[in-house]
């Protein structure tokens, strides 16, 4: 019932603690307790004072409220605020067994639980309660693809949370950029990271959670640009935040990030041990996307070390858990390098097979009206960039040099609108090397050129300044 009276006051522009709604509860509970006024008041008040309070002519004082709430039969929190007594630590038992929903499950069943601890939220005006539920929610849109409707939720609870500590908001900053990362744009991302690391320090609010989960994020987006002295410079902050850090999930993220910067480095047995601790923390707390993550980064290690085989075992194990979990934006990514590594064992229909379902000619049109199973510039434009490569490759390899030309600049692209210069260069050499073939060297000197802008400065950015160190 008290909810329903919220919901009444929510409608009308007023708030639960108003006095008009409050006059209305009060009218509502003593009539289905059969009171009169005189009974309600008495002996400490008149029957004139409820009935003008019950009118919402006047705010009760806080020791009215108790004498009513006790006449009543309610706790004083229910009748000043319509709220249930313990309405707040149930909603965050809920909101955990929905995070252990999405943790374990298919993100869309878990994203049902978030919309609907957000409209009770909503309804009895619990702002921290309809943050940490609109957090899920937008956790639960990254992992099934819908990246605008993750960025939407990220950006509501930075709202919501706007009189909080800069520290409370940033686990919806951290998501706010890395569904722009997953969207492709790059460049945005490591600008939401950055200021907020500069904001932090600025502000004396050197909070260890939190400067974790932004150095960690920020590796991704750092070794996409080919800044890999920045993303090297961010893990080695990670590994010192660390032992601050009594989160087990963030000390994992903080292992996984760690593990891409040490491949690029060639320290292949120190990356691999460093997904092995993640992997066991990740498994202890079932987190499968993140487990599967793991498998997904430990196929990658085997690719880039020649061991083709059970680099296929690894991504094949990841893809199955992101399968089985509908994550779809992820499966689609996994399927991409597991096309890489079926290539390179010689397997290039099994390949094919795989990208092309993954890849429309919509590619111009972002993400707007994509439906699932569909990479392009507005949804993993950087995989979709390397199933264009991969797509190229193959082409060239049965002689289709026209199939292979489309591809590289497809891929070319898209990946110069993600500024995603790690793997720009290595993109524009290829096209070189088939243009000059066909005998269009002036084209060729021009892929080159391409290329050379982008391996002229190694590990550098358009970013600006590296973020203030902080101290430790």
């Amino acid at each position: 019932m008290a909810r329903n009276g919220s919901e009444e006051a929510r409608r009308e522009g007023a708030g639960p603690d108003d006095p008009a709604e409050i006059g209305r509860r009060v009218l509502r509970l003593r009539a289905e307790r059969g009171l009169t006024q005189r009974q309600l008041a008495e002996p400490a008040y008149t029957p004139a004072y409820v009935s003008t309070l019950e009118s919402g002519k006047v705010r009760p004082s806080e020791a009215a409220l108790r004498h009513l709430a006790d006449r009543l039969g309610v706790s004083y929190e229910e009748l000043a605020t319509g709220r249930p007594a313990e309405l707040a630590a149930e909603l965050r038992l809920r909101l955990t067994d929905a995070r252990r929903a999405l943790a374990t499950g298919a993100p869309e069943d878990a994203a049902a639980l978030f919309r609907a601890l957000h409209e009770e939220a909503v309804a009895h005006a619990l702002a921290e309660e309809q943050a940490a539920a609109l957090l899920g929610l937008g956790d639960c849109l990254l992992e099934s693809g819908e990246l605008t409707g993750a960025r939407d939720c990220f950006a509501a609870v930075e709202r919501l949370l706007a009189d909080e500590p800069l520290p409370r908001r940033v686990p919806a900053i951290r998501g706010r950029a890395t569904a722009h990362l997953l969207t492709g744009e790059l460049r945005y991302a490591c600008y939401l990271l950055e200021s907020t690391l500069d904001e932090l320090d600025a502000a004396g609010l050197h909070d260890p959670d939190a400067l974790l989960l932004l150095y960690t994020a920020s590796i991704a987006p750092y070794m996409d640009m080919g800044a890999h002295a920045r993303a090297a410079h961010a893990a080695e902050l990670a590994l010192a935040l660390a032992p601050r850090v009594s989160d087990p999930a963030l000390v994992a993220g903080m292992h996984r990030g760690v593990a891409r910067t040490l491949i690029a480095e060639g320290r292949i047995a120190e990356a691999d041990a460093s997904l092995a601790k993640a992997q066991e923390l990740y498994r202890h707390l079932h987190i499968r996307t993140e487990l599967a993550h793991c498998h997904w980064m430990r196929g990658y290690v085997h690719a880039q070390d020649g061991d083709l085989e059970q680099a296929e075992s690894e991504l094949r194990t990841a893809r199955s858990i992101l399968a089985s979990k509908r994550a779809a934006l992820f499966t689609e990514q996994v399927e991409v390098e597991l096309a890489d590594v079926l290539r390179r064992r010689g397997r290039t229909a099994e390949a094919e097979a795989l990208l092309r379902p993954l890849l429309t000619n919509g590619d111009e049109t972002g993400d707007a009206g994509r439906g699932a199973g569909m990479l392009g510039a507005g949804r993993g434009a950087v995989h979709a960039g390397g199933a264009h490569r991969l797509l190229g490759l193959i082409a060239e390899e049965r002689g289709d040099t026209e199939g292979a030309e489309e591809h590289y600049c497809a891929a070319l692209s898209l990946l110069e609108r993600s500024s995603a210069a790690g793997d720009l260069a290595d993109l524009c050499r290829l096209l070189g090397d088939l243009l000059r073939r066909t005998g269009r060297v002036e084209a060729a000197m021009d892929a080159y050129r391409t290329g050379l802008g982008h391996r002229a400065a190694p590990g550098t950015t358009t970013l600006g300044p590296a973020p203030a160190t902080p101290p430790m």
